[in-house]
């Protein structure tokens, strides 16, 4: 990928920045491990979308948040060391898409439960997530961990 210089905007060669694809940046947040984190985590994915974005696309990524903060706590930071009992969330748009990822620094891997009358309230979350998301997946963090990673197309 090439390397796009700062230049300031008088520079001769600003203009032809604008005609560049640059990526958004991806906005980032760190939040322990708590139940209190999983609102936390809503609000700020809610209040980093713009203004403009559709609200039916917005809701979706509220409970994406939600559920995915909400299992990174309960069974993926929970595990650790006491200063790995943190959860990092990310948001950035990117290739007509949303996306979303969590990260915890627990081994296990998240699995999508069937829920039948016979079932609990609980474990549900990915079933939501695979319902809402147009892709979702797993993905190892080294040197420990996984994200949870799951796009909206950007409607």
């Amino acid at each position: 990928m090439p390397v796009i210089p700062f230049l300031p905007p008088s520079a001769p060669h600003a203009s032809n920045l604008d005609k560049l694809c640059v990526p958004a940046v991806p906005a980032r947040w760190t939040f322990p491990a708590t139940a209190e984190s999983v609102r936390r985590a809503r609000w700020a994915v809610a209040a980093a979308l713009p203004a403009a974005c559709a609200p039916q696309l917005a809701d979706d990524l509220v409970l994406l948040t939600s559920e995915l903060v909400t299992n990174a706590v309960r069974y993926g930071a929970l595990h650790g060391d006491e200063d790995d009992h943190l959860v990092e969330l990310f948001l950035w748009p990117a290739d007509g898409y949303y996306w979303l990822a969590v990260s915890d620094p627990g081994d296990g891997r998240p699995v999508v439960r069937e829920s039948g009358p016979d079932t609990g309230c609980g474990g549900r979350g990915l079933v939501l997530v695979d319902a809402v998301s147009a892709a979702w997946a797993v993905v190892p963090r080294l040197p420990c961990g996984k994200s949870v990673v799951a796009g909206m197309p950007l409607y």
